[in-house]
């Protein structure tokens, strides 16, 4: 895909569509939406700092590694929020891929605030960057630009809250964790999670085999992912059934009882909350 005239070099082996792109004098705002792909992977590469949302929809699965030793592992749902300083490569796969993301690109040459100290990350509980983002990127594609003071004001609001919550991490973190699964018991977890999907799925059946109580297994879980144990579950029945919805021709019906659920309305609320659309509405534009 061509980056002429972009603050970031994007280099995905599957372009994604619908692109935006809006800038002003210190910066760029970025928006493209991708079509189910059951595979991606690529290269992100920014000139500036670069603030990433997912607006809508997700992936089954995200995994990334920045030049500068970060990783990344995990389901991507709408309110994931990422960010790479200037220059940090990440390189990157998708599994099961349908979305709308944003991005934020501060030119550091001009930026308010300077940011060199922050480091890139990933996180799902980041309501003001998550608002920030959306709010952009809805004047944006309603105007089609950007006022420049708005964006002045946002970006140095942005640098100010990157700045204090690396200070805030940096010295609460190594206080404040969290028990945690080993990278294998969440492995072993997820592999439980999609053997059992077909029926009912209780806490204990994923803390026995671990030799956990299922207290504990419950913190630990929400320590390694930042969500519990039924929000990971309801996200893979969701996942499973869009894949379902891509590839078969079963009803609503059929696949809600072949994900574990009790019918089309359950399916529909939780496909909602995941994927912000649904079952017939994603199948219908599977098939656009």
């Amino acid at each position: 895909m061509s980056d002429a005239g972009t603050a970031t070099r994007w280099n995905f082996d599957q372009p994604p569509s619908d692109r935006l792109v809006v800038g002003w004098a210190g910066g760029q705002y970025e928006t493209a939406t991708r079509p189910f792909t059951a595979r991606v992977e690529g290269m992100i590469a920014p000139r500036h700092h670069l603030l990433m949302a997912t607006l809508k929809g997700g992936a089954a699965r995200h995994a990334f590694t920045t030049d500068s030793g970060f990783r990344y592992e995990g389901r991507d749902a709408p309110g994931m929020i990422s960010f790479l300083p200037a220059g940090c490569e990440r390189r990157l796969q998708l599994d099961n891929v349908c979305w709308e993301w944003g991005a934020v690109a501060i030119d550091p040459e001009l930026a308010p605030i300077r940011l060199d100290g922050v480091g890139p990350f990933a996180s799902t509980d980041e309501p003001f960057l998550f608002g920030l983002v959306r709010q952009m990127h809805m004047l944006a594609t309603q105007d089609g630009s950007l006022d420049g003071t708005y964006c002045d004001a946002m970006s140095l609001a942005l640098g100010h809250y990157l700045v204090s919550r690396g200070r805030f991490v940096s010295h609460v973190g190594p206080r404040t964790a969290a028990p945690a699964l080993t990278p294998r018991q969440l492995r072993q977890t997820f592999d439980r999670i999609d053997a059992m999907l077909s029926g009912v799925i209780r806490i204990r059946d994923l803390a026995e085999p671990l030799g956990l109580s299922e207290g504990h297994f419950h913190r630990a879980f929400r320590g390694s992912t930042g969500k519990s144990p039924l929000e990971e579950i309801s996200e893979r029945r969701v996942e499973r059934a869009a894949g379902l919805l891509a590839l078969t021709d079963l009803s609503v019906t059929e696949i809600a009882l072949d994900v574990g659920l009790s019918g089309p309305s359950q399916l529909a609320r939780l496909f909602r909350d995941v994927k912000a659309t649904s079952p017939s509405a994603w199948r219908r534009n599977l098939t656009r």
